[in-house]
Protein backbone atom coordinates (compact mmCIF):
# COMPACT_ATOMS: atom_id res chain seq x y z
CA UNK A 1 0.00 0.00 0.00
CA UNK A 2 1.17 3.39 -0.89
CA UNK A 3 -0.11 7.19 -0.47
CA UNK A 4 -2.43 8.39 -2.39
CA UNK A 5 -0.13 10.81 -4.49
CA UNK A 6 2.03 7.39 -6.08
CA UNK A 7 -0.83 4.60 -6.18
CA UNK A 8 0.60 2.37 -9.28
CA UNK A 9 -2.00 0.86 -11.44
CA UNK A 10 -1.80 -1.55 -14.00
CA UNK A 11 -4.89 -0.72 -15.96
CA UNK A 12 -6.66 -3.52 -18.29
CA UNK A 13 -9.37 -2.46 -20.80
CA UNK A 14 -9.57 -3.92 -24.43
CA UNK A 15 -11.00 -0.41 -25.93
CA UNK A 16 -7.89 2.14 -26.36
CA UNK A 17 -10.59 5.21 -26.02
CA UNK A 18 -11.55 4.22 -22.82
CA UNK A 19 -8.07 3.30 -21.70
CA UNK A 20 -6.74 6.57 -22.17
CA UNK A 21 -10.23 8.27 -20.59
CA UNK A 22 -9.44 5.91 -17.36
CA UNK A 23 -5.57 6.96 -17.35
CA UNK A 24 -6.02 10.62 -18.13
CA UNK A 25 -8.30 11.33 -15.13
CA UNK A 26 -6.21 8.73 -12.80
CA UNK A 27 -3.38 10.70 -13.59
CA UNK A 28 -4.77 13.97 -12.46
CA UNK A 29 -5.53 12.59 -9.34
CA UNK A 30 -1.59 12.07 -8.90
CA UNK A 31 -1.76 7.94 -9.41
CA UNK A 32 0.92 6.48 -11.62
CA UNK A 33 -0.47 4.01 -14.50
CA UNK A 34 2.55 1.80 -14.65
CA UNK A 35 1.12 0.10 -17.92
CA UNK A 36 -2.01 -0.53 -20.04
CA UNK A 37 -2.97 -3.78 -21.43
CA UNK A 38 -5.79 -4.61 -23.95
CA UNK A 39 -6.34 -8.10 -23.46
CA UNK A 40 -6.37 -10.33 -20.12
CA UNK A 41 -3.27 -12.21 -20.98
CA UNK A 42 -1.32 -8.91 -21.17
CA UNK A 43 -3.16 -7.72 -18.07
CA UNK A 44 -1.48 -11.03 -15.93
CA UNK A 45 2.02 -10.60 -17.67
CA UNK A 46 2.44 -6.67 -17.16
CA UNK A 47 0.93 -7.52 -13.18
CA UNK A 48 3.17 -10.11 -12.69
CA UNK A 49 6.40 -7.55 -13.95
CA UNK A 50 5.08 -4.36 -12.33
CA UNK A 51 3.79 -5.41 -9.28
CA UNK A 52 1.70 -2.26 -9.16
CA UNK A 53 -0.55 -1.80 -5.86
CA UNK A 54 -3.82 -1.49 -7.91
CA UNK A 55 -5.19 -3.60 -11.44
CA UNK A 56 -8.28 -2.34 -12.65
CA UNK A 57 -9.44 -4.79 -15.45
CA UNK A 58 -12.89 -4.64 -17.30
CA UNK A 59 -14.27 -8.04 -17.26
CA UNK A 60 -15.29 -8.51 -21.36
CA UNK A 61 -11.41 -8.73 -22.55
CA UNK A 62 -9.75 -11.09 -25.54
CA UNK A 63 -7.82 -13.90 -23.91
CA UNK A 64 -8.87 -14.01 -20.43
CA UNK A 65 -11.55 -12.15 -18.78
CA UNK A 66 -11.00 -9.67 -16.00
CA UNK A 67 -12.70 -12.26 -13.88
CA UNK A 68 -10.14 -14.97 -14.86
CA UNK A 69 -7.43 -12.70 -14.40
CA UNK A 70 -8.39 -12.19 -10.80
CA UNK A 71 -8.39 -15.52 -10.09
CA UNK A 72 -5.05 -15.85 -11.37
CA UNK A 73 -3.50 -13.50 -9.34
CA UNK A 74 -4.63 -14.95 -5.90
CA UNK A 75 -3.88 -18.34 -7.19
CA UNK A 76 -0.23 -16.93 -7.34
CA UNK A 77 -0.89 -14.99 -4.14
CA UNK A 78 0.56 -11.26 -5.52
CA UNK A 79 -0.33 -8.78 -2.99
CA UNK A 80 -1.98 -6.92 -5.57
CA UNK A 81 -5.32 -4.63 -4.91
CA UNK A 82 -8.12 -5.40 -7.78
CA UNK A 83 -10.58 -3.21 -8.47
CA UNK A 84 -13.31 -4.34 -11.59
CA UNK A 85 -14.18 -1.36 -13.75
CA UNK A 86 -17.08 -2.46 -15.91
CA UNK A 87 -20.24 -2.06 -17.78
CA UNK A 88 -21.64 -5.33 -17.09
CA UNK A 89 -23.56 -5.56 -13.84
CA UNK A 90 -25.54 -9.06 -14.34
CA UNK A 91 -25.52 -10.92 -11.19
CA UNK A 92 -23.11 -14.06 -12.07
CA UNK A 93 -20.38 -11.23 -13.22
CA UNK A 94 -20.54 -9.86 -9.70
CA UNK A 95 -20.78 -12.98 -7.79
CA UNK A 96 -18.10 -14.76 -9.93
CA UNK A 97 -15.94 -11.78 -9.70
CA UNK A 98 -16.40 -11.29 -5.65
CA UNK A 99 -15.71 -15.04 -5.37
CA UNK A 100 -12.10 -14.97 -7.18
CA UNK A 101 -11.35 -12.47 -4.54
CA UNK A 102 -11.65 -8.78 -6.38
CA UNK A 103 -11.56 -6.28 -4.02
CA UNK A 104 -13.88 -3.88 -5.72
CA UNK A 105 -16.45 -3.74 -7.99
CA UNK A 106 -17.59 -0.22 -9.45
CA UNK A 107 -19.98 0.60 -13.29
CA UNK A 108 -18.56 2.37 -15.96
CA UNK A 109 -21.52 5.14 -15.21
CA UNK A 110 -19.71 6.22 -11.93
CA UNK A 111 -18.14 9.59 -11.79
CA UNK A 112 -14.69 10.15 -12.32
CA UNK A 113 -14.60 11.19 -8.37
CA UNK A 114 -16.38 8.08 -7.32
CA UNK A 115 -13.61 5.50 -9.90
CA UNK A 116 -10.55 7.69 -8.63
CA UNK A 117 -12.10 7.34 -4.89
CA UNK A 118 -12.27 3.36 -5.38
CA UNK A 119 -8.94 3.25 -6.86
CA UNK A 120 -7.85 4.18 -3.34
CA UNK A 121 -9.63 2.74 -1.01
CA UNK A 122 -8.66 -0.70 -2.84
CA UNK A 123 -5.14 0.74 -2.02
CA UNK A 124 -5.82 0.73 1.21
CA UNK A 125 -7.60 -2.70 1.45
CA UNK A 126 -10.97 -1.45 1.88
CA UNK A 127 -13.89 -2.98 0.03
CA UNK A 128 -15.69 -1.54 -2.53
CA UNK A 129 -18.84 -1.54 -4.46
CA UNK A 130 -21.00 0.20 -6.26
CA UNK A 131 -24.49 1.36 -5.00
CA UNK A 132 -25.80 0.34 -7.75
CA UNK A 133 -25.51 -2.98 -7.27
CA UNK A 134 -26.27 -3.63 -4.53
CA UNK A 135 -29.82 -4.75 -4.84
CA UNK A 136 -28.39 -7.28 -7.33
CA UNK A 137 -25.86 -8.79 -5.25
CA UNK A 138 -28.93 -9.50 -2.21
CA UNK A 139 -30.95 -11.23 -5.13
CA UNK A 140 -28.25 -13.68 -6.05
CA UNK A 141 -27.45 -14.46 -2.84
CA UNK A 142 -31.01 -15.11 -1.64
CA UNK A 143 -30.94 -16.96 -4.78
CA UNK A 144 -28.46 -19.00 -3.93
CA UNK A 145 -28.28 -19.04 -0.48
CA UNK A 146 -31.65 -18.42 1.33
CA UNK A 147 -31.67 -17.27 4.71
CA UNK A 148 -32.58 -19.57 7.28
CA UNK A 149 -35.26 -18.25 9.51
CA UNK A 150 -33.51 -19.66 12.71
CA UNK A 151 -29.79 -19.33 13.31
CA UNK A 152 -27.66 -19.29 16.45
CA UNK A 153 -27.62 -15.64 17.86
CA UNK A 154 -24.71 -13.27 17.02
CA UNK A 155 -22.71 -12.00 20.44
CA UNK A 156 -22.26 -8.38 21.12
CA UNK A 157 -18.58 -8.21 19.75
CA UNK A 158 -19.22 -10.46 17.03
CA UNK A 159 -21.82 -8.03 15.48
CA UNK A 160 -19.37 -5.49 16.00
CA UNK A 161 -17.12 -7.20 14.25
CA UNK A 162 -19.49 -7.87 11.55
CA UNK A 163 -20.53 -4.35 11.32
CA UNK A 164 -17.00 -3.15 10.96
CA UNK A 165 -16.71 -5.80 8.00
CA UNK A 166 -19.67 -4.42 6.28
CA UNK A 167 -17.84 -0.93 6.22
CA UNK A 168 -15.38 -2.86 4.13
CA UNK A 169 -12.02 -2.55 6.98
CA UNK A 170 -9.76 -5.39 7.23
CA UNK A 171 -8.74 -7.67 9.63
CA UNK A 172 -6.06 -5.42 10.79
CA UNK A 173 -8.16 -2.16 11.15
CA UNK A 174 -11.15 -3.91 12.66
CA UNK A 175 -8.16 -4.83 15.05
CA UNK A 176 -7.53 -1.84 16.03
CA UNK A 177 -11.12 -0.13 15.93
CA UNK A 178 -12.10 -2.82 18.45
CA UNK A 179 -8.62 -2.98 20.12
CA UNK A 180 -8.05 -7.03 19.86
CA UNK A 181 -5.73 -8.59 17.58
CA UNK A 182 -5.97 -9.43 13.94
CA UNK A 183 -6.01 -13.29 15.20
CA UNK A 184 -8.73 -12.62 17.17
CA UNK A 185 -11.02 -10.85 14.17
CA UNK A 186 -9.79 -13.78 12.21
CA UNK A 187 -11.69 -16.18 15.15
CA UNK A 188 -15.00 -13.78 15.62
CA UNK A 189 -15.37 -13.75 11.99
CA UNK A 190 -15.08 -17.59 11.54
CA UNK A 191 -17.65 -18.33 13.90
CA UNK A 192 -19.90 -15.68 11.96
CA UNK A 193 -19.59 -17.54 8.75
CA UNK A 194 -20.30 -21.05 11.16
CA UNK A 195 -23.52 -18.97 12.79
CA UNK A 196 -25.00 -17.62 9.44
CA UNK A 197 -24.06 -20.53 7.88
CA UNK A 198 -22.05 -18.69 5.07
CA UNK A 199 -19.05 -19.14 3.25
CA UNK A 200 -17.49 -15.29 3.37
CA UNK A 201 -17.37 -11.76 4.30
CA UNK A 202 -19.90 -10.89 1.73
CA UNK A 203 -22.37 -13.42 1.96
CA UNK A 204 -22.06 -12.97 6.00
CA UNK A 205 -22.80 -8.66 5.40
CA UNK A 206 -26.00 -9.96 2.81
CA UNK A 207 -27.02 -12.43 5.25
CA UNK A 208 -27.26 -10.33 8.33
CA UNK A 209 -28.78 -7.19 6.51
CA UNK A 210 -31.65 -9.90 5.24
CA UNK A 211 -31.78 -10.86 9.19
CA UNK A 212 -32.12 -7.31 10.28
CA UNK A 213 -29.12 -8.19 11.85
CA UNK A 214 -27.20 -4.56 10.61
CA UNK A 215 -28.51 -2.40 7.75
CA UNK A 216 -26.95 -2.42 4.13
CA UNK A 217 -25.94 0.88 2.57
CA UNK A 218 -28.68 1.42 0.02
CA UNK A 219 -30.61 -1.53 0.34
CA UNK A 220 -34.13 -0.16 1.81
CA UNK A 221 -33.58 2.79 -0.36
CA UNK A 222 -36.50 2.65 -3.38
CA UNK A 223 -34.91 2.28 -7.09
CA UNK A 224 -35.06 5.35 -8.85
CA UNK A 225 -36.94 5.18 -12.87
Amino acid sequence: MTTNESIRVVLADDHQVVRHGIQQFLASAGMDVVAEAGDGAQALRLIEQHQPDVAVLDIQMPEASGIEVARRVRAHGWPVGLLILTAFDDDPFIVAALEAGVNGFVLKTADMEEIIAAVRAVNEGKSVLDPQILPKLMHAVTASHRPATLYEPLTDRELEVLRAAARGLTNKAIGLLLDISDRTVQGHLRRIFEKLNVANRTEAVVKASQLELLALPGSHETPSD
